[in-house]
């Protein structure tokens, strides 16, 4: 087959259950596969390491030599700005949510998540059959989220809405006619970036110790959000921090059907969970792939790619690369050095990671012991459309 043709044929919805063999295509056809579109391909771990850490590699959609969507947001995120002003939103954003100025505010919810999970995984009774995605997957982190930035339970069904919609319109693939898509993602980001600004002016002078709230009482005028900065920062970790999650759930209770003895293991020794949801960010990741453009001419492996061309990294392949891990084809709880893409890297590296980590090792203990005796309905189960953010629409199980 052709390698100029691999994008096209990677975010093909046929392949969406196995699109490891063609990963593996792009390796050894690589570092660098240009594609029919224009587009640069690269699927190699020291590769994609490296232009994760180049300055001169952009985040932000307006730098490439097409024409960007005419109806762009006035304020992106800053998962698709570039330093300083990425640096700014980002500092913002981690002030209320992480260290050094919100150290406890993650792990202290750790207790409360573990809860959220048993009290979910009651309903798993012998002789059920059940949709990990809907009956658990799904309400875990949108609880979650919800709780961090305050948003009251009786809203959650809006944020699912919303944020299906934002995903769908986020996939990377071949051309075609989106102005459908396109048109329900404005109204979407619009209607959920209203509810945010307004819920937080609701908190403005009146804290109630959630995130909005020391968003919108934030004391120093220089890192203070506007009301469009707000909006997309929330929105941001909202879709990012529960798609993905749900993801990384519904991946590793389908990873661990599929092997019993892994599963056996884990049963016996709760303690490695840690390091399998590490593995299974590197196996089974929620994000594949990524898109960055160079702000210079730039050489990779021996190939020059021009300023202002899109390069997709598949970062799925690279947790796979044969170069840097042994055996990567291979589920293993127990391996070491583990330095996965599962969250990126460089200065986009996740900053939910630490929630994600916590949510992913408390719904698999959770689970554990439905699991044993668990048998998959579906397999390969229904996948979600995304081929950037790939995991199964809906995961039915035999208890």
């Amino acid at each position: 087959m052709d390698s100029d043709t691999l994008l096209a044929r990677i975010t093909d919805y046929a392949n969406r259950p196995d699109p490891f063999p063609l990963y593996t295509e792009l390796r050894e056809a690589g570092p660098v596969v240009r594609q029919a579109d224009g587009s640069c391909l690269i699927g190699t771990y020291h590769e994609i390491a490296a232009l994760l850490h180049d300055p001169r590699m952009s985040a932000d959609p307006r730098s490439g030599t097409a024409s960007p969507p005419s109806e762009e947001p006035a304020h992106l995120p800053f998962l698709r700005l570039d330093d300083p002003e990425h640096h700014r939103l980002r500092n913002s954003a981690m002030r209320p949510f992480g260290p050094p100025h919100s150290p406890g505010r993650v792990n202290a919810m750790r207790g409360e998540i573990v809860e959220i999970t048993k009290h979910l995984a009651e309903s798993f009774q012998p002789g059920r059959q059940i949709d990990v995605v809907d009956d658990f997957a799904y309400p875990l982190p949108v609880t979650v989220i919800c709780r961090l930035l305050g948003v009251p339970q009786e809203d959650e069904q809006l944020f699912q809405a919303w944020t299906e919609v934002l995903v769908a319109s986020a996939d990377i693939g071949p051309e075609g006619d989106t102005a459908e898509q396109d048109r329900a993602a404005r109204q979407a980001r619009q209607e959920m970036g209203l509810y945010l600004i307004d819920l937080a002016e609701q908190r403005r002078g009146s804290p109630t110790g959630d995130m909005l709230s020391d968003f919108i009482n934030e004391p120093d005028p220089a890192l203070r959000l506007t009301g469009g900065e707000l909006a997309e920062t929330n929105m941001l970790l909202f879709i990012a921090g529960h798609e993905t999650t749900v993801n990384l759930i519904t991946n590793g209770v389908l990873t661990l059907l599929r092997q019993p003895e892994q599963l056996d293991l884990l049963r016996r020794e709760p303690g490695l969970l840690p390091q399998a949801v590490e593995e299974l960010l590197r196996y089974e990741p929620p994000v594949h792939m990524r898109e960055r453009i160079p702000l210079a001419d730039i050489d990779v492996a021996g190939t020059t790619i021009a300023a202002g061309t899109s390069v997709i990294l598949a970062l799925a392949s690279a947790s796979r690369d044969p170069k840097r891990f042994r055996e990567p084809d291979r589920f293993d709880p127990t391996r070491p050095d583990n330095q996965h893409f599962g969250f990126g890297s460089g200065i986009h590296l996740c900053y939910g990671a630490p929630l994600a980590r916590i949510e992913a090792e408390a719904a698999l203990g959770a689970l554990l012991p439905h699991l044993s005796t668990a048998r998959l309905i579906q397999d390969p189960p229904p996948y979600r459309q995304n081929a950037m953010l790939r995991g199964p629409r809906h995961l039915p199980v035999q208890l």
